[in-house]
Protein backbone atom coordinates (compact mmCIF):
# COMPACT_ATOMS: atom_id res chain seq x y z
CA UNK A 1 0.00 0.00 0.00
CA UNK A 2 1.02 4.08 -0.58
CA UNK A 3 1.60 5.71 1.73
CA UNK A 4 -0.64 8.87 1.61
CA UNK A 5 1.11 12.44 1.52
CA UNK A 6 0.09 14.69 4.30
CA UNK A 7 -0.35 18.61 3.74
CA UNK A 8 2.33 20.98 4.58
CA UNK A 9 1.14 22.61 7.73
CA UNK A 10 0.45 19.07 9.02
CA UNK A 11 4.45 18.06 8.84
CA UNK A 12 5.60 21.03 10.74
CA UNK A 13 3.15 20.67 13.24
CA UNK A 14 4.87 17.09 14.10
CA UNK A 15 7.85 18.98 14.66
CA UNK A 16 6.60 21.47 16.52
CA UNK A 17 5.29 18.94 19.29
CA UNK A 18 8.74 18.42 20.12
CA UNK A 19 8.93 20.25 23.78
CA UNK A 20 12.13 21.60 23.81
CA UNK A 21 10.61 23.69 20.24
CA UNK A 22 7.67 24.68 22.41
CA UNK A 23 9.87 26.05 25.54
CA UNK A 24 12.20 27.84 23.14
CA UNK A 25 9.14 29.40 21.19
CA UNK A 26 7.43 30.34 24.69
CA UNK A 27 10.60 31.99 25.78
CA UNK A 28 11.22 34.17 22.67
CA UNK A 29 7.49 35.59 22.50
CA UNK A 30 7.66 36.16 26.01
CA UNK A 31 10.96 38.14 25.23
CA UNK A 32 9.35 39.87 22.82
CA UNK A 33 6.41 41.30 23.73
CA UNK A 34 5.77 40.83 27.58
CA UNK A 35 9.25 41.70 28.76
CA UNK A 36 10.19 44.94 30.41
CA UNK A 37 12.52 45.21 27.89
CA UNK A 38 9.97 44.06 24.86
CA UNK A 39 10.75 45.59 21.08
CA UNK A 40 8.06 48.55 21.69
CA UNK A 41 10.02 49.87 24.65
CA UNK A 42 13.31 48.81 22.70
CA UNK A 43 12.91 50.91 20.00
CA UNK A 44 10.73 53.91 22.21
CA UNK A 45 14.01 54.14 24.62
CA UNK A 46 16.70 54.31 21.06
CA UNK A 47 14.42 57.03 19.96
CA UNK A 48 14.98 59.62 22.97
CA UNK A 49 18.70 58.40 22.95
CA UNK A 50 18.72 60.02 19.65
CA UNK A 51 17.22 62.82 20.83
CA UNK A 52 18.74 63.63 23.73
CA UNK A 53 22.00 62.76 22.19
CA UNK A 54 21.08 65.64 19.58
CA UNK A 55 20.11 68.21 22.58
CA UNK A 56 23.78 67.13 24.09
CA UNK A 57 25.37 68.18 21.23
CA UNK A 58 23.23 71.48 20.94
CA UNK A 59 24.36 72.42 24.70
CA UNK A 60 27.90 71.80 24.07
CA UNK A 61 28.38 73.76 20.75
CA UNK A 62 26.21 76.57 22.88
CA UNK A 63 28.92 76.40 26.26
CA UNK A 64 31.67 76.71 24.48
CA UNK A 65 30.41 79.64 22.18
CA UNK A 66 28.87 81.25 25.20
CA UNK A 67 32.52 80.20 27.02
CA UNK A 68 34.11 82.24 24.18
CA UNK A 69 31.90 85.40 24.46
CA UNK A 70 32.24 85.76 28.13
CA UNK A 71 36.07 85.90 27.73
CA UNK A 72 36.31 88.34 25.13
CA UNK A 73 33.40 90.27 27.24
CA UNK A 74 35.90 89.83 30.24
CA UNK A 75 38.77 91.14 28.16
CA UNK A 76 37.36 93.90 26.03
CA UNK A 77 36.03 96.65 27.35
CA UNK A 78 34.97 97.97 24.46
CA UNK A 79 33.05 94.75 23.46
CA UNK A 80 31.44 94.83 27.13
CA UNK A 81 30.03 98.23 26.52
CA UNK A 82 28.79 97.38 23.69
CA UNK A 83 26.77 94.60 24.85
CA UNK A 84 25.50 96.04 27.92
CA UNK A 85 24.08 99.07 25.88
CA UNK A 86 22.27 96.36 22.89
CA UNK A 87 20.74 93.88 26.02
CA UNK A 88 20.55 95.69 28.34
CA UNK A 89 19.64 99.28 26.79
CA UNK A 90 22.02 101.28 29.17
CA UNK A 91 23.32 104.75 27.98
CA UNK A 92 25.43 107.42 29.12
CA UNK A 93 24.31 110.36 30.97
CA UNK A 94 23.93 112.43 27.73
CA UNK A 95 22.51 110.19 25.44
CA UNK A 96 18.91 109.14 24.76
CA UNK A 97 17.71 105.61 23.44
CA UNK A 98 14.98 105.34 21.30
CA UNK A 99 13.69 101.31 20.83
CA UNK A 100 12.17 100.60 17.36
CA UNK A 101 10.38 97.70 17.33
CA UNK A 102 9.54 95.88 14.27
CA UNK A 103 6.23 94.23 13.25
CA UNK A 104 6.53 90.66 11.55
CA UNK A 105 3.69 90.20 9.15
Amino acid sequence: MKKKKQPVFLSYLGKCRNKYFITALGFIVWLSFFDRNNFITTASYRSQLHKLQSEKEFYETEITRNKEDLIELRTNRANLEKYARERYLMKRDNEEIFVILSTKS
